[in-house]
């Protein structure tokens, strides 16, 4: 399967940056706008300040701008939530209902390990305009 998929793995990086990003980005909508279920939280608060990570930082992630460093601070931010929020529910993840912090506090360290990537907004600022 690597062999196949292997061609493509650029590819596949950016479509999993865009979709993580943009999920992620709904949390911070939630947070801040109320939208989707959500209850809009004081910016200074601690809800309000993950917000702002989760939706400035899922939009960046998501379009590949400065995603390694966004990403970094994303996957703090999710080891923080988890430690605080469910960790106190028992060992598991599972079971502490924080296995969605677990996976994307390690997806964003890969993210963070790899960048925005070729197909990304960074990568096509880089590269600059067309030339005649």
């Amino acid at each position: 399967m690597e062999r196949f998929l292997g061609r493509y793995s650029e590819a596949i990086y950016c479509v999993m940056r865009l979709m993580v990003g943009l999920t992620f980005a709904q949390h911070g909508a939630q947070k801040l706008l109320g939208l989707l279920g959500g209850q809009k939280m004081p910016l200074g608060s601690m809800p309000g300040v993950a917000g702002i990570i989760e939706l400035v930082g899922g939009l960046l992630i998501a379009v590949g701008l400065f995603a390694g460093w966004v990403a970094f601070i994303a996957s703090g931010e999710m080891a923080v939530a988890y430690f605080m929020v469910h960790a106190h529910g028992g060992f598991w993840p599972v079971v502490n209902r924080g296995e969605l912090a677990v996976v994307y506090c390690f997806v964003f360290l890969y993210i963070a390990s790899r960048g925005s990537g070729r197909y990304s907004l960074e990568a096509a600022v880089k590269k600059g305009p067309p030339s005649h």
